[in-house]
């Protein structure tokens, strides 16, 4: 910006799409990410959002904590589309056993 003036951070910044994420936040670039940086980054890093893995409900859970003992606003309208972005980009991994091993050479240990 001209004479070194520095963006509102609110106002949209460059970001990184060949990768996806947006490379000041960490968030994945899709709906909802502007969203996330005025809600969420004030208070917090976004790195607490990106290491954690939750359902929605759980995010919702979240949200109603953060409103009852730290203060967080009303989210209005913006809840819904937040909580979207959350569940779809920020939920649990699947997690499973891993696949049977397959055409293995086996071989055997020589004892002494």
């Amino acid at each position: 910006m001209p004479g070194g003036e520095q963006p509102h951070p609110a106002q949209a910044v460059r970001v990184d799409t060949t990768r996806g994420l947006d490379p000041a936040t960490g968030f994945v670039i899709a709906d909802g990410i502007e969203l996330m940086r005025v809600h969420c980054t004030g208070c917090h890093s976004s790195k607490l959002i990106t290491q954690y893995r939750a359902t929605r409900e759980v995010w919702l859970d979240k949200i109603r904590w953060m409103q009852q003992k730290q203060n967080l606003w009303d989210l209005g309208e913006n809840e819904a589309a937040i909580l979207d972005y959350l569940a779809t980009y920020y939920a649990p991994e699947e997690q499973g056993r891993r696949p049977n091993l397959e055409d293995i050479e086996w071989y055997e240990l020589e004892s002494d």
